[in-house]
């Protein structure tokens, strides 16, 4: 009995469920936290450690679970994945204590990272190879669209039953991504000779780790940004706290038009697609800081500043160029890497803040970085000339 025909728009739909799941559950958590807090005996500050542990259980899960589940067929571990992402997200919702709530939010970053490295060359395996990069964007569509539906729903639900329900609406998630992986996941096989070992050989790749080091500090730029928004825009623009959810949907769009614009100039060219968006980026953050004094003008920055999002379906790309046998770990990687972004950002633009430089500096903060990622670019473009006579020459 021969298997089931492949139906790639419903592959990459269950896929991009996932995306949707896990960017509800790692934004929307930042708007519940007013509601959590009190509710389990902390401060404001002090709840902000589960944003925390959630972002140091991404960073840890997406190198580790890609060495460790190396023998598994791709489709078993993504259900796999999300079968621990949706009973975390589960006992966050039913967690008692504080200490309770940061383990569990620890064990839902977890599966991020390896669940996009993973969908990601799902995806990209389900088209030819001049469409990669926009197969990728489809999975990543989820998370995009979940900063404009998922995380304002999860906020709704939350205000008005309670913040544990905004959780239960990401293990529900999570339940009907695990369903739709089940129902259209290709059936395949490990990879022959796949092992930790062949995983591992992808940190003696230079031009992974160049990759990486353009998402780890071009990316911080958009975090640096979209941290502080809220209080910008009521600080120094003058807004009332009702239009800010306005202020995140807009962005929210940016970010799915950058993923899909992105992705499109990435099949054409890569590295100049990488190189321009970054680019793009900075000159959109320096603008924030002298456009924030106006609610239209700020709108259409933020839309500009969320169009840089596009920078990560470029960089998952790339990285099944470089990582040769290694591409699970490469890719579950970009990950870490935009995990990082999301700590330097933050934490480069409150010393700013605190410095006495204003909200509004976190524009040029955020342009700083995202030339440093162009920087690191420029590296990376110099040692790829540079490597390919050898290899040429090697060759013949």
């Amino acid at each position: 009995m021969s298997a089931a025909p492949v139906r790639p728009g419903l592959v990459l739909f269950a896929l991009a469920m996932g995306g949707f799941a896990i960017g509800t559950t790692e934004f929307a958590v930042m708007s519940l936290l007013p509601f959590f807090a009190p509710d389990l005996g902390i401060d404001e500050p002090t709840a902000g450690h589960v944003i925390s542990a959630y972002a140091l259980g991404v960073v840890v899960g997406a190198p580790v679970i890609a060495v460790l589940a190396a023998k598994l067929s791709r489709r078993t571990l993504l259900i796999a994945l999300m079968v621990v992402f949706a009973l975390a997200n589960t006992a966050s919702a039913l967690a008692p204590t504080y200490e309770a709530m940061l383990a569990f939010r620890f064990l839902s970053g977890l599966p991020h990272g390896a669940y996009f490295g993973v969908a990601a060359l799902v995806a990209s395996g389900l088209v030819p190879v001049n469409r990669r990069a926009q197969a990728v964007a489809r999975v990543m569509l989820g998370l995009t669209i979940a900063t404009i539906i998922g995380v304002p729903l999860a906020n709704a639900i939350g205000q008005m039953v309670g913040w544990r329900w905004g959780f239960a609406l990401v293990g529900a998630l999570g339940v009907t991504t695990v369903t739709l992986l089940t129902l259209y996941a290709p059936k395949d096989r490990p990879l022959p000779g796949a092992s930790p070992l062949r995983e591992l050989s992808a940190l003696g790749q230079r031009q992974v780790w160049l990759t990486l080091g353009i998402g780890a500090i071009g990316f911080g730029g958009m975090f640096c940004v979209y941290t502080y928004l809220a209080s910008t825009m009521m600080e120094v623009t003058g807004v009332a706290p009702a239009m800010v959810p306005l202020a995140l949907a807009v962005f929210g769009v940016g970010l799915t038009v950058g993923n899909l614009a992105g992705a499109w100039a990435a099949d054409r060219a890569l590295m100049p697609s990488v190189g321009g968006i970054l680019l793009w980026s900075a000159g959109s953050l320096a603008l924030f800081t002298f456009a924030v004094h106006d609610l239209w003008s700020v709108m259409v920055t933020i839309f500009m500043i969320g169009c840089g999002g596009g920078l990560g379906t470029g960089l998952q790309t790339r990285l099944m160029d470089v990582a040769r046998d290694a591409q699970t770990l490469a890719a579950a990687l970009n990950h870490s890497a935009f995990n990082f972004a999301n700590a330097l950002g933050p934490w480069l633009g409150g010393l700013a803040i605190a410095g006495g430089y204003g909200w509004a500096s976190t524009g040029l903060v955020g342009s700083a970085l995202a030339l440093g990622g162009f920087g690191v670019w420029v590296l990376a473009v110099l040692d790829d000339r540079q490597r390919q006579p050898v290899e040429q020459g090697a060759c013949g």
